[in-house]
């Protein structure tokens, strides 16, 4: 099964000091394919460098190659949706990358969001399913 990942899920599956890294490795060793946007990507790389400093940012970057993370880049109707649930949810404080998030797990039909942020995720209302499933 494919999913996509959010900016914490990476973080806390890089850094091993993170709460969160045993249950996130669990999850990301049943995983066949993991989408990552490269909104996502941008996310993570200040994130490691701050919290857990360069060589592990190094060290993920590495190994993206040979992992279950698949790189994609957002199209321009990636950008109009991702503009469409900032305006629509910007009461909500969904930032950027979640909506960015959002708006290519609708064009890939997934389900699934691997993700620590349960509050924004839980928020919206794909267009294509009547929610997300959010792990953990």
């Amino acid at each position: 099964m494919t999913t996509i990942a959010d900016t914490g899920f990476v973080v806390a599956l890089v850094n091993q000091r993170d709460d969160q890294h045993s249950a996130v490795k669990a999850i990301y060793a049943g995983q066949r394919q993991i989408l990552l946007p490269q909104t996502v990507l941008a996310e993570v790389g200040y994130l490691l460098d701050r919290d857990a400093g360069t060589t592990a940012l190094i060290k993920f970057l590495e190994s993206l190659p040979v992992s279950r993370f698949q790189l994609i880049g957002l199209l321009p109707p990636d950008l109009a949706r991702t503009a469409a649930i900032l305006k629509q949810y910007q009461d909500s404080r969904i930032d950027f990358v979640d909506a960015s998030v959002m708006a290519v797990a609708e064009r890939y039909g997934l389900e699934t969001i691997l993700t620590l942020d349960h509050r924004d995720f839980s928020l919206y209302k794909p267009l294509h399913c009547q929610a997300f499933i959010l792990r953990p």
